[in-house]
């Protein structure tokens, strides 16, 4: 059969539709955290280009995106639509089939990597999924039940525990667990803070409109504060990195720069303290 000249355009476009979904600029948020556990449940450089290492890692750099990211599109659709945000820097779902293909996919392939994995890997792989499709499906729907909304966002500690838990054997230390949580609902909030108003509009209820602007950045600064003395008390050199976040967040707070444009410097900060604790772990493992 001949392909037409439509064809590859359409391929070409279905593609760029998926991407632009899963929300390339974000992919180090599920991702990260499965490097992070990687580089501290490994005990020799060889269990880092291991199979299951290798699976975690692919799987939470797309499939798990394309699946977060594609549910909350698909149940936001009517809401994006008053949101100015989504037709500047991210994606408003416009009943696009590769969109919901991808995220039923991206489900199926968590839910295959979770029977492989098993034990305690597999329950967060499957704990992931479920606080995922539970945060925008009904009738959880968990973003609109503040502060279940911020506290469910701990799911993108849960790539972290899956990575560690795989290679371990064993679980991470639990205040580590409840340091980066505590981290993730502090994170959680204040993305959500630029969407106030438009979210007011479309009568969706979060903690950051429940609280209002101001008080939903000290929501974040508590909770971030609580995340990098728990981390301390795991070890005081997370204590300072993790110290970074609430006092770049009194910078902003005191500074003419508004929240919707510090929001996007987030993925380059969390780049840069993601990389630095896993070259902290891989240290560890070379003897460092």
């Amino acid at each position: 059969m001949t392909r037409t000249a439509a064809e590859p355009r359409s391929v070409a476009g279905a593609t760029s539709t998926l991407l632009v979904t899963s929300r390339p600029r974000f992919w180090l948020y599920l991702a990260g955290p499965a490097l992070v556990g990687i580089a501290f449940g490994a005990t020799t450089l060889g269990d880092l280009a291991s199979p299951v290492a290798l699976a975690l890692v692919a799987y939470f750099l797309l499939p798990a995106n394309a699946f977060l990211y594609g549910i909350n599109d698909v149940f936001d659709a009517a809401a994006d639509r008053l949101n100015p945000r989504k037709a500047e820097r991210e994606a408003r779902f416009d009943g696009e089939p590769v969109v919901v293909a991808g995220t039923v996919l991206g489900g199926a392939l968590g839910l295959l990597l979770a029977a492989a994995l098993g034990g305690l890997a597999g329950a967060a792989v499957l704990g992931f999924l479920v606080l995922g499709a539970a945060y925008s499906v009904p009738p959880f729907r968990l973003k609109g039940r503040p502060p279940l909304d911020s506290l469910s966002n701990g799911l993108y500690v849960l790539p972290g525990v899956a990575a560690y838990a795989a290679l371990a054997g064993a679980a991470p230390p639990t205040l580590a667990i409840l340091g980066g949580w505590l981290w993730a609902m502090g994170m959680h909030t204040f993305s959500a803070i630029p969407d106030v108003e438009a979210d007011r509009r479309a009568g969706i209820q979060t903690t950051a409109t429940l609280l209002g602007p101001r008080s939903a950045m000290g929501y974040v600064a508590g909770c971030w504060l609580l995340a990098a003395t728990t981390f301390a008390a795991v070890d005081g050199r997370l204590g300072v990195l993790m110290l970074g976040y609430p006092l770049l967040l009194v910078g902003v707070s005191r500074s003419s720069v508004a929240v919707d444009r510090a929001y996007w410097w987030f993925p380059a900060v969390n780049t840069v303290v993601g990389a630095t604790l896993t070259v902290a772990g891989l240290w560890v493992i070379a003897g460092g």
